[in-house]
């Protein structure tokens, strides 16, 4: 009878083994996204910031006007010029509580892999987004129709970058749901800077849908 539990045991753990293995084989995604992003850095040395004292990194638009901030205490956020959307007839009073100003710019994000590294001066650009990946998998997706992976920061923003950099001509794209600012009065096609379109994305249900977004893309070669 032992030796029969032994067996069923030994099966149940190989089974769960391969399973585990299986599984780990399966997240393309989860792997290729930190692949793909450690490609990133290495494009966008130009564009990339550190603020020792936070932890925090940024991959910082070419026009300066917004930028992807991860790591630190913070979690992992987008900032923007707000004046552009003040111009198209933004009221700022009408906007949820997940946008905060400060200093003439907006901020909306998550607090995903908050950590706290301050002063430790220990994570890299890409140790920091890898624990991102790894403690919030599935906020990581790839956008087949731009061959881009991204991250969910919530509410509909996002962050992508180009699977392929050398064939792309959108190698980053600061995405915006644009709903909350219709919402408080912006006239979505007189944002300077900002791009509003219809984006082909896959729901939950695996279905192909169109959503509307102010897209900021850049190309970075």
């Amino acid at each position: 009878m032992i030796k029969k539990k032994m067996r069923i045991i030994s099966t149940l753990f190989l089974a769960g083994s391969l399973l585990l293995a299986a599984c780990s084989q399966l997240d393309v995604i989860g792997k290729d996204s930190v692949t793909t992003f450690d490609k990133l850095l290495a494009a966008t040395t130009l564009y990339l910031s550190e603020d020792a004292s936070t932890g925090e990194w940024a991959i910082n638009a070419p026009d300066g006007d917004a930028r992807f901030v991860w790591g630190g205490e913070s979690g992992a956020f987008l900032e923007f010029n707000a004046r552009p959307f003040y111009v198209a007839g933004l009221d700022p009073e009408k906007l949820p509580e997940t946008f905060q100003e400060s200093a003439g710019k907006l901020k909306t994000g998550t607090r995903i892999g908050a950590q706290t590294t301050r002063g430790q001066g220990t994570a890299t650009a890409l140790s920091s987004f890898e624990q991102l990946v790894s403690v919030s998998r599935e906020r990581f997706s790839y956008h087949a129709e731009l061959d881009h992976y991204g991250i969910d920061l919530g509410n509909g923003n996002m962050f992508e970058w180009a699977k392929d950099l050398s064939t792309n001509d959108k190698d980053i794209v600061f995405v915006l749901n644009p709903q909350p600012f219709l919402d408080a009065g912006v006239d979505p096609d007189s944002v300077e800077g900002w791009v509003f379109a219809k984006v082909k994305i896959m729901d939950a249900q695996g279905k192909t849908i169109e959503v509307d977004k102010f897209l900021k893309p850049f190309d970075l070669e």
